[in-house]
């Protein structure tokens, strides 16, 4: 593990990096092909049927989360104040089950919007966490609602780029990029919990879900049961309950208390 100091510096050297990175991109637009998913079904009446139920689970994780965080005696925690990034992540993960499903009723880049807002929640409030377990406390709190609000701008700046025929991703996949490095880049900071390594159990759920999100017709090719784009909420749902379990199951390190 390297020092408190040298992870803050680690940190900022990856924001530059992912930051330089994005603006040196060619402008990238959201293909309209995206909105086409494999499993075009409708059942009971609702269009794209499994891509909309597909996303209960995370409800179910969002509101679990919630009532864990709330719970007396429910989390261990070194500071009461770390309580605060997890409640925004897990509002985002319940909020994410509505912004989906309303997206993939009638798929298009207006509801996509309502779609990655929560999302963007989620992913920046789990930075601000780790930040704030792991480098500062108040650092991690002051940042949070400066990374919210960066999170937010991407997605709109996104939609707004491509209402003027100027479409334009960077932003938005640099938050993305940026939030699952950074808790990657976490393992190597000291530590005030046990169970650490669950940060890259759920970057690699996340990295399964983009996969599968990749691959949506050809899984759903094989024998038309489930498309990738609806196993892609499963994993996703996955990576949310994995954070849930982490706060769970871990301990307090005697180093740290």
């Amino acid at each position: 593990m390297i020092s408190r100091k040298a992870s803050l510096l680690l940190l900022l050297a990856l924001t530059v990096l992912v930051a330089v990175t994005a603006l040196l991109l060619p402008r990238i637009p959201q293909p309209q092909s995206y909105h086409l998913f494999a499993d075009q079904r409708s059942v009971f009446g609702i269009p794209h049927f499994a891509d909309v139920i597909s996303n209960f689970p995370f409800a179910i994780v969002g509101i679990c989360g919630l009532i864990f965080l709330f719970r007396n005696g429910g989390i261990t925690l070194n500071d009461p104040r770390e309580r605060w990034p997890y409640l925004f992540v897990f509002v985002g993960v319940f909020l994410t089950a509505f912004g989906s499903s309303y997206y993939h009723w009638n798929p298009s880049n207006a509801t996509l919007v309502w779609d990655r807002l929560p999302m963007t929640i989620a992913f920046m409030s789990m930075v601000a966490a780790v930040i704030a377990e792991r480098i500062s406390l108040r650092l991690g709190l002051w940042l949070l609602p400066v990374l919210l609000v960066l999170g937010l701008s991407s997605v709109l700046q996104w939609y707004v780029s491509e209402t003027r025929g100027e479409g334009d991703l960077r932003f938005y996949g640099a938050v993305q990029v940026y939030s699952a490095l950074v808790l990657l880049l976490a393992l190597l900071f000291p530590p005030s919990y046990t169970r650490g390594a669950d940060l890259a159990v759920v970057v690699g759920f996340y990295a399964l879900a983009k996969a599968l999100e990749a691959l949506d017709k050809p899984i759903f090719a094989l024998g038309h049961i489930a498309s990738g784009h609806t196993l892609k909420h499963l994993a996703a749902a996955t990576a949310a309950y994995w954070i849930l379990r982490m706060l769970r199951k871990r301990r307090l390190l005697l180093a740290s208390a």
